[in-house]
């Protein structure tokens, strides 16, 4: 069959699929784009002449974006369906980088198609190549290297058989998938070749599930029967299996109480007994102090990070242990964890089974339900918006959300003060409502994520809440989602500035500086008036139906106004700085952010004595 290289990439993608547990999705179900003389004649052509059946195509307007909305819609799909993305060569490839990296971070697949400059070198260079003196083989495609977890370059139209069959596996690998870059030159995705049929036959990859090892197995029963103060910590992987069910009945046979990650936030409803909410530095008081004592940690589908270890700070019990049980051998034995390597379904419910007639103590059940509940009273009074006239706080605009919406709506936030706020705060209703990328923590993430949510996901209430900052980063998209008809809710919550950062500055000793959107002061800094921006009326201007809301009252019936609207809509508020009682309850654990060690002023001396202090606390579990 005579096709040029691209147009046999296309046909190849448009046959693959991914099984598991006996459910067929298409492996690549679109293709984001944005054309330049790197792509339209090769990617660009082939698209064109394939058609949208065989490969719809959605236009972007960032190459970062298009990762984002991949990313999105991948994880919204459970990793079992995926979008490809192709850019020219130079600024448009380089601008993946960013969302590769945190494709990559998260184990989320995407498939990135950047243009490369020509194989055959008929000119050097040509329009925005880099010349690398000391090697001829280097182009800016490299800088992809490092955060994909599989890369070539076809430089030959024959070599695409094997890269290509590569690229398939690594994507449906459920613990080696991330980004995965196949870099095009220009020339070689415009050449013919005679390709033999079979590479187009229909593919189906099964995403397995592998059990645990019997001997494995049987430590990791016996480490749990011996534990008296046992705690889950639910992570990512949990989302990525479909094992909710699962980790739901394992607590409900065991009596163990259920902490989660950012990424496993939902694995458990929140009004489940068993459920004790967010775990680290941003978790709830009832979860870190469970931690604190815990005899045994199951850190189940979990990276284990700073944020969820507190810097190596919260699990104190000087006996603690801990089973990893983790699909990546990698991960599995983080903490010096007896491992347990499997998919987190099949692996909760076989230790279910091994340690069969084990159950916590009554009293232990009792004590961490008690802290549960005097934490929710907590979020109540954070919540509260006693006066309707009032400008809200960012956790009252989250308490509004949060009586508004149902087990149907997806939240999708990234950076900034949110993610800390929704950890601690949010009731998430159903496995898949609360959507926050925690691993790169990118702003600008959460527009374009929730386009591809929302394509995933359709009918269903999408909503990106975004800062100021954050909003600046990566608005572009929201021409997109008009385009497209993507009816997703942009909360726009404005503080005139970096607000998250602004905090930790606060906390560390540097006084906040350069953190606020302000004017320049008489003295330098950026203490004067805030800065003229409109953000709502350039949401408008891109195309979006846009309320603002000045108070509790307004905010509360845009909201809902928002949510039963049938195109792009973003609500625009100007949040107040909370006091102690309006305010989200502080941080239960640390973060090792290193504060100066030596400095003349005092804020920053201050801060050093606290940052000894809690660094004193952290330990190595050997």
């Amino acid at each position: 069959m005579r096709l040029t290289t691209a147009q046999a990439l296309v046909r190849f993608l448009s046959r693959q699929y991914a099984e598991r547990d006996g459910r067929r999705h298409r492996l690549i179900a679109a293709t984001w784009g944005i054309f330049g003389h790197g792509n339209v004649a090769g990617i660009g052509q082939a698209l064109l002449e394939a058609g949208p059946e065989a490969m719809p195509f959605l236009q972007g307007r960032n190459e970062q974006a298009m990762v984002h909305a991949a990313v999105g819609y991948a994880r919204q799909c459970g990793r079992l369906s995926a979008h490809a993305v192709t850019t020219s060569i130079g600024p448009g490839a380089t601008n993946l980088v960013t969302g590769a990296a945190l494709a990559t971070i998260n184990r989320i697949p995407v498939l990135l198609l950047p243009g490369d400059t020509f194989a055959t070198r008929p000119a050097d260079p040509v329009l925005q190549q880099l010349e690398v003196p000391h090697a001829g083989d280097l182009s800016v495609n490299d800088t992809l290297r490092p955060v994909s977890r599989y890369f070539d370059r076809i430089t030959r139209p024959e070599a695409l058989i094997p890269a290509a069959l590569q690229a398939v596996r690594v994507l449906t690998d459920p613990v080696q998938t991330g980004a995965v870059t196949l870099a095009l030159p220009q020339d070689v995705q415009a050449e013919a070749h005679d390709w033999p049929e079979e590479f187009f036959a229909e593919r189906v990859w099964a995403v397995r599930r592998p059990r645990p090892d019997r001997t494995e197995l049987a430590g990791a029963a016996e480490v749990l029967r011996g534990s008296a103060r046992p705690l889950i910590v639910a992570g990512g992987g949990i989302r990525h299996s479909g094992a909710q069910a699962a980790l739901a009945e394992f607590a409900e046979a065991t009596g163990i109480p259920v902490a989660c990650t950012q990424a496993g936030k939902g694995s458990l409803p929140h009004d489940h007994p068993a459920d004790v909410g967010g775990i680290g530095h941003t978790g709830t008081d009832a979860a870190d102090e469970l931690a604190r004592g815990a005899d045994l940690v199951i850190a189940a589908g979990t990276r284990l990070t700073d944020f969820t270890t507190a810097s190596a700070t919260l699990f104190q019990n000087p006996a603690v242990r801990f089973i990893g049980l983790n699909l990546d051998p990698y991960d599995a034995h983080k903490l010096a964890a007896r491992p347990l390597v499997c998919d987190a379904r099949v692996g909760l419910e076989d230790l279910r089974d091994a340690a069969s007639g084990y159950r916590v103590d009554p009293s232990y059940e009792t004590t961490y339900k008690e802290r549960k509940e005097r934490w929710e009273r907590l979020v109540g009074r954070a919540y509260a918006a006693p006066d309707e006239d009032a400008r809200p706080t960012q956790v009252q605009v989250l308490g509004l959300l949060d009586a508004l919406v149902g087990a149907d709506d997806i939240l999708v936030n990234a950076a900034g003060s949110l993610p800390g706020d929704l950890h601690k705060l949010w009731r998430a209703r159903s496995a898949d409502q609360y959507h926050l990328e925690y691993g790169y923590s990118c702003m600008g993430y959460e527009i374009p994520a929730a386009i591809g949510v929302a394509l995933a996901a359709p009918g269903r209430p999408v909503w990106a809440l975004v800062g100021d900052g954050t909003y600046l980063m990566n608005p572009t998209e929201i021409v997109t989602a008009v385009q497209e008809g993507v009816p997703i809710k942009v909360v726009i919550l404005d503080n005139h500035g970096y607000a998250s950062i602004g905090g930790l500055s606060g906390a560390v000793g540097a006084e906040g500086f350069g953190t606020a959107y302000r004017f320049r002061a008489s003295d330098g800094s950026y203490t004067g008036d805030p800065l003229p921006v409109d953000l709502a009326a350039n949401a408008a201007s891109l195309g979006m139906a846009v309320i603002r809301a000045r108070t509790v009252r307004d905010l509360r019936e845009a909201l809902a106004e928002a949510r039963s609207a049938t195109r792009p809509t973003c609500v625009y508020v100007q949040t107040r700085t909370p006091d102690t009682v309006s305010g989200p309850p502080p941080a239960q654990a640390w973060w090792d952010v290193p504060v100066a060690e030596t400095a003349s002023r005092k804020a920053a001396a201050r801060a050093r004595e606290e940052y000894d202090r809690q660094a004193a606390q952290r330990r190595r579990h050997l």
